[in-house]
């Protein structure tokens, strides 16, 4: 498989009543700190000397984000390749798109458990 692969996993968010408790609790017992946009960021490089990121965020119960407790996001090399793979196998996709100059492109899918899945190509220039 050349084109439209995993390359790692690009973000872990999960959602919590008690959002800011919770924040609070990972702070003090795991020295994970969010940043201004509410997020913890690793950096971390691929066998291949790929530099990338991996973002871990909780979010308020009441967030429409996502369904669902947890959504993983998974860092894809080609966006519309894997989305055509993934069509052609009969994967259910949502339709909706995002895409931003600085951040990347955005899609979604579901597994067989019904679960969303976020998949994020990065800007070529990351």
């Amino acid at each position: 498989m050349s084109a439209g692969k995993i390359l790692g996993i690009g973000g872990v968010f999960f959602k919590s009543d008690q959002k800011s408790d919770l924040n609070q609790w990972y702070a003090r017992h795991l020295g994970l700190q969010p940043n201004e946009y509410n997020a913890v960021v690793f950096d971390w490089r691929s066998t291949d000397g790929g530099e990338h990121k991996t973002v871990w965020s909780i979010f308020p119960r009441t967030s429409t984000y996502y369904e669902g407790a947890f959504m993983i996001n998974y860092i894809v090399d080609d966006l519309d390749a894997i989305l055509a793979r993934l069509e052609a196998e009969g994967v259910r996709i949502d339709p909706k798109r995002e895409s931003d100059a600085a951040i990347g492109r955005f899609a979604w899918i579901y597994d067989s458990d019904g679960n969303r899945i976020e998949l994020w190509e990065p800007p070529a220039s990351r």
